[in-house]
């Protein structure tokens, strides 16, 4: 006999929020350091553990490795692998102090002759590698590498002798750029929203919005993939969009697209959330592990850039 005065059981499951069907996927699929950096942004963890977390990538010689960044497997410290890692300490305020005075040393030990970065230190021959990232003996300066790690020390008002070239060196390649595919267009942004001289900084942005669009680097119409055709070197269905430029509305890059454009991007972005909970990877995946690693982050970005445009993610 049944109990009388039970509460009748749901015919359906209760809605779950994106944000605890990505909790979910990040407690399921990742390292420690997302795991903390989730609590951090959006359980009102604490910035102690997702330091803690990653002291584990830190080396001797003040940069980061050991597949930091997923792509780049090895021990070894690369410019990639530290720019993730100040990404880490803006995000959690801790971008200062001696902590980035040793990446600062680390910087001018591994830049080139110009005083810029490398995508590419020769120290990681040897160890796996993504087979679209090339190590060579005597890799040249890359706006890639440069302009992230540039922009987040001047966002962080850290002044150290080495970023002066380093600064000069964004300015001129940003400022010449002529052709360019997605990831370069986003490090010079990420460059340009930090810049100290805000007035060429925004002449630089207009005349980089121009060539965006002028070139079909963005995705303005995700029902239409079509019109913007995949980077040459690119993985089949690796397209951008405008909330790839301008992952807050407080960018430069945001001005580069109409508004109507900008909500149309925000919704596939909402729309790609898997079964699973997690964000897709994009790029092309060359082993298990990277990808494994690589979704968290992208999940977290995906969550960010949904709540700074004001989306409800729960």
């Amino acid at each position: 006999m049944a109990e009388t005065g039970a509460s009748p059981l749901p015919s359906t499951p209760p809605a779950r929020t994106p944000l605890a069907r990505a909790e979910r996927f990040v407690w399921l699929t990742a390292r420690v350091l997302e795991q903390r950096l989730f609590a951090h942004r959006f359980r009102d963890g604490g910035a102690d553990p997702v330091e803690t977390a990653l002291d584990a990538y830190r080396n001797e010689d003040g940069g980061y490795g050991h597949a930091l960044e997923p792509d780049l497997r090895g021990p070894v410290s690369q410019p990639l692998h530290t720019a993730h890692a100040l990404r880490v300490l803006d995000s959690v305020g801790r971008c200062g102090g001696r902590r980035v005075e040793q990446v600062c040393r680390y910087l001018t030990s591994v830049s080139t002759a110009d005083g810029a970065l490398p995508a590419v230190h020769p120290a990681q021959r040897g160890y796996p590698t993504a087979p679209y990232v090339p190590v060579v003996d005597d890799p040249p300066s890359e706006l890639l590498a440069t302009g992230p790690v540039v922009g987040l020390l001047h966002r962080n008002e850290v002044w150290h002798a080495w970023l002066f070239r380093a600064t000069d060196f964004c300015w001129q390649a940003i400022e010449t750029l002529e052709h360019s595919h997605p990831y370069e267009i986003r490090a010079a942004v990420a460059f340009l929203d930090s810049a100290p001289d805000r007035a060429r900084a925004e002449a630089a942005a207009e005349r980089l919005g121009g060539l965006v669009r002028g070139q079909r680097l963005a995705v303005l119409d995700p029902d239409d993939l079509d019109a913007c055709p995949v980077a040459p070197g690119y993985a089949p269905g690796e397209h951008h969009f405008p909330h790839d430029y301008a992952a807050t509305p407080h960018s430069l890059a945001r001005g580069w697209f109409r508004d109507e454009e900008m909500e149309r991007s925000l919704d596939h972005l909402a729309a790609e959330q898997r079964e699973d909970g997690g964000w897709p990877v994009r790029w092309r995946q060359w082993a298990p592990a990277p990808v494994l690693e690589a979704r968290p982050v992208v999940t977290i970005e995906a969550l960010s850039t949904l709540r700074a445009y004001g989306r409800l993610i729960g």
